[in-house]
């Protein structure tokens, strides 16, 4: 799913608790836009965090996403692209 979900705007990782955290330089160090997709549902649901907000609660909900992997991967994609979209999550 990962690979399917990469973007240039985005740096992603996988945590050991079957979840995925993308982040984003903000233009504060250390303080980095944030979405995680995390097991929850059918599939996976999608929070995002602002800079600052504390990532080991619960976020603002943008989406779920479910299907075989790489469905997963381009739906985490095109919620990123979304936000950037938005206004949210930009530098």
């Amino acid at each position: 799913m990962a690979d399917a979900a990469r973007t240039p705007s985005w740096h992603l990782e996988l945590r050991s608790n079957d979840a995925i955290v993308a982040t984003r330089e903000s233009g504060v160090p250390g303080m980095p836009w944030t979405v995680v997709a995390q097991r929850g549902g059918r599939g996976m649901r999608v929070s995002a965090y602002e800079p600052g907000d504390d990532t080991s609660v619960e976020g603002d909900p943008v989406g779920e996403i479910a299907g075989n992997p790489r469905d997963m991967g381009r739906q985490f994609r095109d919620i990123l692209a979304e936000l950037e979209d938005r206004g949210g999550s930009q530098q």
